[in-house]
């Protein structure tokens, strides 16, 4: 299934004209169930639009609005004020448990709902990040993170009753031991610094086991908890989730080693076992799917054979693992993919935001 785009052209990217079923540079997208409803960050016209039901056909066209006074509207935060309804560059989003958790990014908070949209223009119920909804500053106008703080929040999971956050511009990943229902609540934990007032590339250390550059996409698989970090052009794994701030993970993938960010492990063409700026992650039934953004691919590794620099079994997107290109260096189809930004599983659904092409996929999973 194809949203967005044009898909009479094979999801050609339509004009960027707001409409119930237009997109602009889509970064996230999740089905709550295997019937529905659908939710997607149509990122560049700062909104997301909901569908009841998991759409039957190509193009078809959004129920509601979140964002924006209406279908026709855009701009960043509808261009007034900071609110409760309003959205800038909204990237990251999941919903589980009956909560849809919204990454607005350009804000730097993370938007929950409790109880699943059904309508547009429903007020968020809380906000993190921020002390209230009037808030948008980096780190609440600080120089120096907090545990109460985002800095262009890219990602966000709930998983197993609990909220995680790629908190991108501060270089860290941040967990709530559960969903938290107070304005401004601190988190619990800190991954990728050695606290939460330190917000240092790579923990300042250069590459090793325990920073980040990037982080975007989180996922657990099997009790392990899996961060994409783009910017060192890796996946690191933590075989379970720390107990204290700062732990070292225990392997990565797209790496050979701890100290490797090189993308493509430093060379031109990709393999199955190298990475350019994998933004997603996704856990589609016994497996790991990975958004290899920069070299327009998915990538898929089986549970059971993760380990340091593990090579995938399953492609799609590219011809064979050695292939990248946009489209495959040509126009798009309904199998090829132009820098993916976030992948999303429900059962046998993978929901793919395909950024570069303004359109959404759904594909069912291979056996």
């Amino acid at each position: 299934m194809i949203l967005g785009g044009d898909p009479g052209l094979d999801g050609l990217a339509a004009p960027i004209v707001p409409g119930p079923a237009s997109l602009f540079g889509p970064r996230g997208a999740c089905l709550a169930g295997p019937g529905g409803p659908l939710f997607v960050c149509d990122t560049g016209h700062h909104r997301v639009l909901g569908w009841h039901r998991a759409p039957a056909t190509d193009g078809q066209p959004a129920d509601f609005v979140l964002g924006q006074p209406d279908f026709s509207r855009e701009g960043r935060n509808a261009k007034g004020e900071v609110t409760a309804t309003s959205l800038n560059v909204p990237t990251g989003i999941a919903a589980a448990d009956g909560i849809l958790a919204v990454a607005d990014a350009w804000n730097h908070r993370v938007l929950l709902w409790f109880g699943l949209p059904e309508r547009g223009g429903r007020p968020a119920d809380v906000v993190l990040g921020q002390a209230d909804f009037s808030g948008g500053l980096i780190n609440r106008g600080s120089d120096q993170a907090a545990a109460d703080t985002l800095n262009w929040c890219y990602g966000v999971a709930i998983i197993d009753g609990r909220l995680l956050v790629a908190d991108t511009g501060n270089r860290r990943v941040l967990v709530w031991d559960t969903i938290p229902t107070r304005n401004g609540t601190p988190a619990d934990l800190v991954l990728g610094q050695r606290g939460p007032t330190i917000r240092d590339e790579n923990a300042g250390a250069g590459a090793n086991a325990l920073g980040m550059r990037w982080p975007h996409g989180i996922a657990m698989l099997d009790g392990r908890i899996l961060v994409a970090d783009a910017g060192d052009n890796r996946v690191m794994v933590w075989n379970h989730l720390p107990r204290a701030d700062g732990v070292p993970c225990d392997f990565m993938l797209g790496q050979a080693d701890m100290a490797g960010v090189d993308h493509n492990r430093a060379a031109y063409y990709p393999t199955a076992g190298a990475m350019n700026m994998p933004y997603g992650l996704a856990v589609l039934q016994d497996r790991l799917v990975v958004a290899d953004t920069a070299s327009s691919r998915l990538l898929g590794f089986e549970a059971g054979g993760l380990a340091m620099g593990a090579e995938a079994s399953r492609l799609a997107g590219q011809a064979s693992f050695g292939d990248k290109g946009d489209n495959r260096w040509g126009f798009p189809a309904r199998d090829s993919l132009c820098w993916p930004y976030n992948v999303a599983a429900c059962e046998n659904t993978l929901v793919v935001a395909d950024s570069g092409n303004n359109r959404i996929l759904l594909w069912e999973a291979a056996p």
